[in-house]
């Protein structure tokens, strides 16, 4: 695709970037077919390619206007396009630069800017979030049912392992785990302590920042990478192994912090370190050949129990790891159903089913009705909001995958 960057954005930093993306997309339109707003709204500016085109206009200098900004908010940022492209395209980074520049142009009114600041403040704080949410749980009762299952039930963290291990691993602890799934990094804890290896968290640590660049404030997104960077640091120099994230959505941003922060003097070797020392808590658990992943394939599904996996977008598309975790799953003797149309979206997307509620409910429709066809008795996920989005629309129990392999292992040890 040939460019002509406007003046304003033409050789800065950001300018470079995106006319490398703009110049690797050759309009195959093959992301149309993976994007799940195109397939609801069958729109082609509602669509990966329609929306290149808008931000390339933009970009080179076209007035964006209400319809602009309208399309690219709809955009769930599940990235399927970028897993479907054969021209490797950076359709997120090309989003994340151009939406604050339409933002500025367009404005948006008084009520969806303090929506979108109280999301990132709320959102990003655990103290904030956890409050709150236990506001709601004691109201719950009094709800009427629709609000009654936005609102998760109580739940505990059980109890963690000391850290005795020689080998140790970074845990980031996350903003709203803590408070809609708080035995998530406790099961991690538990299971990995099991192989031999302590979970520790960096106290200084906090939101990862994806929250704030979802909401088109990457200063904000890229200040809350260098603060973890940071608290992690110590750690790194003193060899931990690695840095484990247990919310995919997490580790997609922090796998990027080498690339976010590459123009950065101060930042850009420290962060290339981070992002090549981070990993998904899956594949963590599949790299270790001891004796204990012998006895964790052996906790065998002896009840014939069938479990649904949702393999959130940000696991398949922002990590690139289609098919690993339901391979591992399978290793450790779960029995998964077949899921029809695995990768396409729940609709949670962060704040998406906040923001776009409308086109969130369509999806998380299709996908509960996916996971449901194989008649499962539980649904496991990787990440946290997906957790509690699919919790809304199903009585099945939703949970991360860590939790139930937990659950195995103490099933096993019992026998």
């Amino acid at each position: 695709m040939q460019t002509h960057l406007a003046d304003f954005i033409k050789d800065t930093p950001h300018g470079i970037e995106v006319d490398a993306i703009l110049r690797n997309c050759v309009h195959c339109g093959f992301c149309n077919a993976t994007c799940p707003t195109y397939r609801l709204l069958g729109d082609e500016l509602d669509g990966p390619r329609g929306r290149i085109y808008l931000m390339k206009q933009v970009l080179e200098g076209a007035a964006p206007t209400a319809r602009t900004q309208l399309h690219l908010d709809r955009c769930l940022m599940c990235r399927a396009c970028e897993t479907a492209c054969p021209s490797g395209v950076r359709y997120h980074r090309l989003l994340d630069i151009t939406k604050p520049i339409v933002d500025q142009r367009v404005g948006r009114s008084f009520f969806k800017t303090v929506q979108r600041r109280v999301l990132r403040r709320v959102l990003s704080q655990p103290w904030l979030f956890g409050l709150m949410v236990k506001m709601g749980q004691t109201v719950r009762p009094l709800l009427p049912a629709a609000l009654k299952r936005q609102v998760p039930l109580p739940s505990r963290s059980g109890p963690r392992p000391a850290s005795s291990h020689a080998r140790r691993m970074l845990l980031l602890e996350g903003c709203v785990q803590h408070a809609l799934s708080p035995d998530t990094n406790a099961a991690a804890t538990r299971v990995l302590d099991r192989l031999g290896i302590s979970l520790v968290a960096a106290r200084e640590a906090g939101c990862c920042g994806v929250i704030s660049m979802h909401l088109d404030a990457e200063h904000a997104a890229l200040a809350q990478a260098r603060r973890n960077i940071d608290a992690w640091w110590p750690y790194v120099e003193d060899g931990v192994e690695t840095i484990v994230m247990t919310v995919s959505g997490c580790a997609t941003m922090v796998a990027d912090y080498g690339k976010l922060l590459a123009q950065d003097p101060h930042y850009a070797a420290k962060a290339e370190r981070v992002s090549a020392l981070m990993q998904d808590l899956s594949a963590v658990i599949a790299a270790e050949q001891t004796p204990l992943i012998a006895l964790l394939r052996s906790a065998r599904n002896s009840g014939g129990e069938r479990i649904a996996l949702q393999s959130p977008c940000s696991l398949q598309h922002g990590l690139r790891m289609q098919g690993q975790l339901e391979a591992l799953l399978a290793e450790l003797g779960f029995t998964l159903t077949d899921v029809p149309d695995a990768h396409q979206c729940c609709g949670s997307g962060g704040t998406y089913s906040i923001l776009q509620p409308e086109l969130s409910q369509q999806l998380l429709a299709k996908k509960i009705a996916a996971l449901n066809s194989g008649g499962p008795s539980a649904i496991l996920t990787a990440n946290v909001g997906c957790q509690a989005y699919l919790q809304t629309a199903t009585d099945l129990p939703v949970m991360h995958w860590i939790e139930a392999l937990d659950a195995r292992l103490k099933r096993t040890s019992l026998n």
